[in-house]
């Protein structure tokens, strides 16, 4: 096995013990285990890999994408980046939209109209003293 596919091996396994803390050993190790060519220990190592390791990564995404959207999403980022040079490895499963959650109304006070408050305020005390001409 050459240094690519190793390091493959290395961080794909990084990946599912990951996912076990999230997801729990039964339905990691399940959808991992779904992936041709990937073969998995009990506790998330890869003990050997088939095949193209790209087209093994994505397969693994898109079976843990299809449970969990943005959260596995996020924990696969380091797969996602992995490798610069070659074509982007991108989930494919669609990710169910988030709800819209309404802000509290805060209560208002009646307000009275503006021009009626300032016309009762200038009745009953003048805003400036007033000036007179100096001769």
């Amino acid at each position: 096995m050459n240094t690519g596919e190793q390091d493959y091996k290395q961080l794909i396994s990084e990946v599912i013990k990951k996912q076990i803390v999230i997801l729990g050993p039964d339905i990691t190790l399940a959808k991992a285990r779904n992936v041709p060519g990937l073969i998995v220990a009990d506790d998330g190592t890869v003990t050997d890999m088939s095949g193209i390791p790209q087209e093994i990564t994505q397969k693994l995404i898109d079976q843990f994408v299809q449970l969990s959207g943005e959260i596995v999403k996020k924990t696969m980022e380091p797969l996602l980046h992995m490798n610069q040079g070659s074509p982007a490895i991108v989930p494919t499963a669609p990710v169910a939209p988030q709800p819209v959650v309404p802000l509290p109304q805060q209560p208002t006070l009646p307000q009275e109209p503006v021009v009626e408050s300032l016309n009762a305020a200038q009745d009953k005390t003048p805003l400036a003293p007033e000036i007179k001409p100096v001769q």
